[in-house]
């Protein structure tokens, strides 16, 4: 597969994904309407599994938007650390790869520490105010 191929195969399923979530908020937004003039409405909606799924929803929503965060961070970023970021990530894949079982602790030491840096770095610039 090519790259005009593969990166329009996902700005098509970015079109979908945003659409489906569109269609989502609007079918909860009907239920939430609905939901107090109509009491067995409501005791369906407030079901486990219902739950569970909005849960589940919630919880991959949040690591998505994180993780575009991060993307666009890395991804729009020309300093210098922004360069070090992408040569970071595209080395620790490779990395990742010798990291076993038996490394010595000194690996395993250096892999977290790098691990922290790259948080810091990346949070540094943008950090929202408390």
């Amino acid at each position: 597969m090519g790259r005009e191929d593969y990166l329009e195969e996902i700005h098509i399923r970015i079109l979908r994904v945003t659409e489906d979530l569109r269609a989502i908020q609007r079918q909860l937004n009907c239920a939430a309407m609905e939901a107090p003039s109509d009491p067995e409405l409501m005791e369906a909606l407030s079901q486990l599994p219902e739950m569970d799924a909005l849960q589940m929803l919630k919880s991959s929503l949040d690591q998505m938007r994180h993780f575009l965060w991060f993307y666009m961070q890395v991804m729009t970023n020309e300093s210098e650390s922004g360069e070090r970021l992408r040569q970071s990530i595209r080395q620790k894949v490779s990395a990742d790869a010798m990291l076993s079982p038996e490394a010595s602790f000194l690996e395993k030491f250096k892999d977290a520490s790098d691990t922290a840096l790259l948080r810091y770095l990346s949070d540094g610039k943008h950090r929202k105010p408390n």
